[in-house]
């Protein structure tokens, strides 16, 4: 019965260039006799008997290619036959969305489940890591897969068998899954002609299978001319690395030297493999090196790979990159290729999983603009690997919510900060209410540049989230995700201290293990995971108005409110106007982010305002002497935004001779060599004390801040500072530090060092 139905669903997929689901909902040991079962039958349909079959599952031995549930993005950039996912044991949203995507356009995918009446109420390896201390996997919910067996009931395209557990003569099929659509039916797609005005082999065009490829790859006609940028975007399946390929190929015939990055070489397979097509095409001459990440074309001409961190160097000085998947690359990386002497192409899957970092959309845009490229965008629709209607596609979008979006532009734009409402969004409300769970996730997507399918899960099922929102006129204009952290008990606390992870906690975690505070988890505290204000009324209040409701709604059940982010200059603004105080900058730079993370608390109780108190003035101690180390290469905008929301005081406590230096250096001929540490205790008083009470005389201008960041804090040589910051040379770059210090020495000095003045001004 099972093969039976397999065969129909693999007929009416290959004849309509779609995909079908088929689950198998039962004993677990009984689904994967099924799958082989199915897999079997699917081989003796085909001709040649081979059918390419991946298996997701935390088993092992299959016959099959095997990858486990938390690997399951080595599916990226594959396509298969047949994929199964064992959802036994550890279902990880995450995977499923990985799982369809690597399914080709005729092919299946196979779930193998629990009943679907009882899979909602069980608790599996993912469910673990939702229940976060203090709660336990009791705590965890099971909303998500309860939202999931609805969309697998009645989206078209699944079939569902529920097996029996003592054999198949019991198997039931809940849905045949067929849509009833016949080959005569399916959607038919004309060739794309080849541009009469081409400069590109004509064998580039006639490669296309639609028309968005022959759009793309015309934009990438541009890249022959150093200073121009090609923004490709598409869903998955739409062929823009496919495209990109083929514009590579071309370009190397024309001699040129294209160096392609992707966060693993295996994003780039699809790119080598079109370039390789076309240049065989054009010549025989073509020849690839290791892996195919090195194709050389006749006349000079190539197509190399490099990864990411190595390419933005631009080793060998290429006339074009093209960088695939560029959305799951950091920002700082994606800089790197702003060069008015190159031809850049950024090729980002939107809606899917190679798309989950959205840095590119949010922080990368507008500097990519502001650079010194000239622009152009293109954007494919048209699916390649099945056909547009696929209902799998459809389906894996609403059950995973891979297209969630904000409410629509003109529904909330001209919305009034003081007349939204403030509401909480339960779990359960969510779950009912399709619009409102879309708007709010929708939101979460669009504004953080890494949110998955997982996070819906915790947002449904984890018991330490919840969720606030401002809503106007029914429409969602601001949402929070929020965490509830710390009180944590001693033994708990002891384990962290001694370097045991203890899940969700990433603020006490932080302080404990990193830090060296043992009791920091023992306040409670909410940290803001995700905050999103819809772009149609963005810097309007809305934000701040969201964190105020929320400050006043938990304020009397926490000791503290903290939040952990990428850290910018405006992003600092942000949360110190709000209360937030710095305590931690991470020395390394976040994979997604490229950025430096902050960490900052706002006390709410005597507990909080004593843990923000400690590690207030521990940040402040810990950056006088890390910013010429960890810190050296910290944007100095970040370092100043940071500094000025500490909330340690700053002590300033010079002997006489480190007066007669500053003194000196600053309205005489003295030098800042002679007294560094003197200047750097002064450098901190002002970033930190001077510029957070804006004390007459003592205000900085933002090239000053930044001469006392690269200079005195982080030590750069005068040369490199001079021309970073502008100056016409180093001895004038010398003299505005020392004019930088004047007001400096009449705020802090002592009453000898105001005597030390008078003898170069007289006053």
């Amino acid at each position: 019965m099972i093969a039976a139905l397999a065969r129909d669903a693999k007929r009416e997929a290959e004849a309509t260039n779609e995909r079908r689901v088929l689950v198998l909902a039962g004993d677990r040991d009984r689904g994967i006799d099924a799958a082989y079962d199915v897999v079997e039958a699917v081989e003796k349909e085909e001709e040649g008997g081979g059918v390419s079959t991946s298996v997701v599952s935390t088993r092992e031995g299959f016959r099959f290619e095997e990858h486990r549930p938390r690997s399951a993005d080595a599916l990226l950039g594959r396509t298969r036959d047949v994929v199964v996912l064992d959802c036994h044991e550890q279902f990880d949203p995450n995977a499923l969305g990985r799982c369809v995507g690597a399914v080709d356009g005729g092919g299946l995918l196979i779930l193998l489940t629990p009943a679907l009446d009882d899979w909602p109420d069980v608790r599996d390896d993912f469910d673990e890591s939702l229940a976060v201390p203090p709660f336990s996997v009791d705590d965890v919910t099971g909303r998500f897969r309860e939202r999931l067996v609805d969309t697998l009931r009645t989206h078209p395209g699944i079939a569902i068998v529920s097996l029996a557990p003592d054999g198949p003569e019991g198997d039931a099929v809940e849905r045949d899954g067929l849509t009833g659509e016949r080959a005569s039916e399916a959607e038919s797609r004309a060739g794309p002609s080849v541009p009469p005005d081409a400069a590109f082999p004509t064998a580039t065009y006639e490669a296309c299978l639609t028309a968005d490829q022959v759009r793309a790859v015309r934009a990438f006609e541009s890249l022959a001319t150093p200073g121009n940028a090609v923004v490709v975007e598409s869903d998955r399946g739409r062929g823009k690395s496919s495209a990109a390929g083929l514009a590579a190929g071309a370009l190397a015939l024309a001699g040129a030297d294209v160096l392609v990055t992707a966060p693993a070489a295996r994003n780039a397979a699809e790119v080598f493999a079109r370039a390789e097509e076309l240049i065989r095409s054009e010549s025989d001459e073509t020849t690839a090196g290791k892996e195919g990440r090195d194709i050389d074309a006749p006349g000079g001409g190539r197509v190399r790979y490099l990864p990411p961190a190595e390419a933005a160097e631009l080793p060998g000085d290429p006339d074009v990159v093209v960088v695939d998947e560029a959305a799951a690359l950091p920002v700082r990386l994606l800089e790197g290729f702003l060069n008015e002497r190159l031809g850049v192409a950024f090729c980002t899957t939107v809606h899917g999983y190679e798309g989950a970092g959205r840095g590119f959309a949010i922080r990368f845009r507008e500097r990519l603009l502001d650079g010194p490229l000239a622009v152009r965008d293109v954007r494919l629709d048209e699916p390649i690997r099945y056909a547009r209607n696929d209902p799998v596609e459809a389906w894996a979008s609403r059950a995973l919510l891979l297209d969630a979006r904000p409410a629509v532009d003109e529904a909330v734009a001209g919305s009034a900060v003081e007349t939204a409402t403030y509401r909480a969004l339960p779990p359960d409300d969510l779950l009912a209410d399709e619009a409102l769970l879309g708007e709010a996730f929708g939101l979460l997507v669009a504004a953080h540049y890494r949110t998955e399918p997982n996070d819906l899960a915790r947002l449904l099922d984890a018991p330490n989230l919840s969720v606030r929102a401002l809503v106007a006129e029914g429409r969602v204009v601001a949402v929070a995700m929020l965490a509830r952290e710390g009180g944590l008990d001693a033994e708990t606390r002891r384990k962290m201290y001694e370097g045991e992870r203890v899940r969700g906690n990433m603020v006490p975690d932080v302080l404990t293990s990193q830090l060296r505070d043992e009791a920091a988890a023992e306040p409670r505290g909410i940290r803001t995971v995700r905050i999103a204000t819809h772009h149609a009324v963005r810097d309007t209040g809305f934000g701040s108005r969201l964190l105020a409701e929320i400050h006043s709604e938990f304020g009397g059940e926490v000791d503290y409110f903290s939040v952990g982010y990428g850290a910018t200059p405006s992003l600092l603004r942000f949360w110190r106007r709000a209360g937030y105080r710095t305590v931690h900058l991470s020395t390394s730079r976040n994979d997604a982010s490229g950025e430096h993370s902050a960490i900052m608390l706002r006390p709410a109780t005597e507990p909080g305002r004593d843990l923000l108190a400690r590690h207030a003035v521990a940040f402040r101690d810990r950056e006088r002497d890390g910013l010429s180390d960890a810190h050296r290469d910290v944007d100095p905008d970040v370092v100043s935004g940071a500094l000025r929301a500490c909330s340690a005081p700053v002590p300033v406590d010079l002997t006489e001779t480190e007066w007669r230096s500053v003194v000196g250096a600053s309205f005489g001929p003295g030098m800042y060599d002679s007294a560094p540490g003197a200047f750097r205790d002064l450098a901190i008083a002002a970033l930190v004390g001077g510029q957070r009470d804006n004390a007459e005389g003592t205000a900085l201008d933002d090239r000053e801040r930044r001469l006392l960041v690269r200079k005195v804090l982080q030590g750069r040589p005068w040369e490199s500072v001079a021309d970073e910051l502008g100056y016409i040379s180093t001895a004038a770059c010398m003299r505005a530090l020392g004019d930088a210090y004047e007001p400096l020495v009449d705020r802090y000095g002592t009453g000898f060092a105001l005597e030390e003045r008078k003898r170069f001004t007289g006053e």
